[in-house]
């Protein structure tokens, strides 16, 4: 897994760090994570507080876990957050605290610092020599590790081993160079257990006030210039005045010397230090995946109906069952939003009819990004959830063409179809919208028959949406999954249109005609324009 906090990188953790991974090679691959719209899911979900989190929990969704045990442990640790109350404040407060630091330590790594008189409209270039982001972004460092130390002991494992990851940080060298004092010597930064007392060192102090050093200077200032010893020693007045003009400049030299000294020599070579640890890597993880861990708890409290922790399992076959299901994204500011119910767990097959608009691809979604949040660890919105872990989630959607398309859109489509069919195994989730456009009827039917025959006997759970009721009335004839339509009221009542549940049966009416007049481009619109009926 990519860490969050890359030891090369340049900038700051980012959500632009993280992409899903080529198909079958991770949970969602790229043309699943776009249909599915991961990116609006992780902007209803997304409570973080740090940049740490956020890129954990982007991460996540772009490569969701397939190991059960792992799933297990942060549900666990997510219904401790719920039942004690103490702890769930204290990691609030310390991860918001944390937040408002952070940005000095991402200063104090990735900056650049101008100096004296520097100044620049770059919002990686800083104003001085870097002594406050230094102070600051330590100091983050150090108050992270003190306050994760200071938490109320967690049972659950999850949470148990993010802290004993802080507590191994807290004896690290790079907890005590940020903790000070640190020491720079010939060899190198050395810390104060490293620092023999035999060696030369100059210690580290973040600030441009040297007390010695600025005594000294005053000091031979005051002897030079100004003490009437210099007259009873008869020291001639024209040294008195060169001693003045060259003692002089040594003090308005004394700020930019000493902060480029401090810039270049310590806090450049501290910070580099800081990037390639592989310690403050591992922190950085913790963090991140403690504040992701809140952002999953606030999604779930915030959510407008109900939330579950679904009953996750291992299974050699993919299984689902859910309960009054709604969809994560629509439904989360909607308690009126309609739930849906479905049982996959013996059939491998589920078949959806129903005209366009009646909440077929939504409901499909729901059940794609459920699966996606149940791999996460959070809960999923819905009264009952059961699911096994799936190796990879594939969803395929109509797709047009391009000129570079030799094949036209069947091939395309087509070849979308193979990818997903060579891929998947019988622990897949398998969504398809629609099979075969582009072709002639009889062509589509033939093929569409072969492709989900072919998933059948993989015994891979697929999903198919189609228009296509003589497809669904071929497989239910050999008693092949379970058919299911969308459900409309009386066509001529006032109420007309989709309820937005799935009810069984298979849907024989297209209702392209209702469509047609909701947005004005009926045969009535049409003669209208024409100037023909009114």
């Amino acid at each position: 897994m990519q860490p969050i906090f890359r030891t090369d990188a340049k900038q700051p953790p980012s959500i632009d760090q993280f992409k899903p991974l080529p198909a079958g090679e991770g949970v969602l691959d790229e043309a699943t994570f776009k249909t599915i719209e991961v990116d609006t899911l992780f902007s209803i979900i997304n409570h973080c507080q740090t940049k740490a989190g956020e890129t954990a929990l982007y991460r996540s969704l772009t490569n969701p876990g397939c190991h059960l045990e792992t799933i297990q442990a942060i549900q666990a640790s997510l219904e401790e957050l719920d039942s004690d109350s103490r702890l769930e404040h204290s990691v609030r407060q310390l991860i918001a605290k944390t937040a408002e630091a952070e940005a000095s330590l991402y200063q104090l790594l990735y900056g650049t610092f101008l100096g004296m008189f520097g100044s620049s409209d770059n919002p990686d270039e800083f104003e001085g020599y870097g002594y406050e982001q230094y102070r600051k972004g330590t100091l983050c460092i150090v108050d992270l590790v003190d306050g994760l130390l200071a938490l109320p002991k967690p049972k659950s494992a999850h949470l148990s081993e993010l802290i004993n990851r802080a507590q191994k940080f807290s004896q690290s060298r790079i907890y005590a160079l940020a903790k000070g004092p640190a020491y720079i010597t010939e060899s190198g930064v050395k810390t104060q257990q490293e620092k023999s007392p035999w060696v030369p060192a100059l210690r580290f102090r973040p600030t441009l006030f040297k007390p010695v050093f600025i005594s000294v200077l005053i000091g031979l200032f005051l002897l030079f210039n100004m003490l009437p010893i210099l007259e009873w020693m008869k020291i001639p007045g024209i040294v008195r005045n060169m001693a003045m003009m060259v003692s002089a400049p040594l003090l308005l030299a004394y700020v930019p010397v000493v902060g480029t000294f401090d810039r270049d020599s310590c806090i450049y070579k501290l910070r580099n230090e800081f990037r390639q640890s592989a310690d403050l890597q591992n922190l950085f993880e913790v963090l991140g995946q403690l504040d992701q861990l809140l952002s999953l708890k606030r999604y779930a409290d915030l959510f407008a109906s109900e939330t579950v922790f679904p009953q996750m399992r291992a299974s050699e076959q993919h299984q689902l069952k859910l309960k009054q299901a709604r969809n994560p994204v629509l439904a989360y500011n909607h308690p009126d939003y309609v739930g849906n119910s479905i049982d996959l767990t013996h059939d491998r097959m589920l078949l959806i009819t129903g005209p366009n608009s009646g909440g077929k691809t939504a409901f499909c979604k729901t059940i794609a990004q459920i699966q996606l949040l149940a791999q996460l660890g959070c809960k999923v919105p819905a009264q009952h959830a059961e699911l096994a872990v799936a190796d990879h989630i594939f969803y395929q959607a109509p797709e047009f063409s391009s000129l570079s398309d030799a094949e036209g859109r069947f091939g395309a489509e087509l070849k979308r179809t193979k990818e997903i069919f060579m891929m998947s195994t019988a622990q897949s989730l398998v969504i398809l919208d629609e099979l075969s456009e582009g072709t002639t009827y009889e062509e589509r039917l033939e093929t569409s028959i072969h492709v989900l025959e072919g998933f059948y006997r993989k015994a891979v759970t697929t999903i198919l949406i189609t228009h296509n009721h003589q497809l669904v009335d071929y497989f239910t004839n050999k008693k092949i999954g379970q058919a299911w339509q969308v459900e409309f009221v009386d066509n001529q009542s006032a109420q007309s249109g989709p309820t937005y549940r799935l009810i069984p049966g298979i849907s024989r009416i297209s209702h392209a005609d209702r469509i047609a007049k909701k947005i004005g481009f009926s045969k009535q619109d049409i003669d209208k324009h024409l100037g023909g009926e009114t």
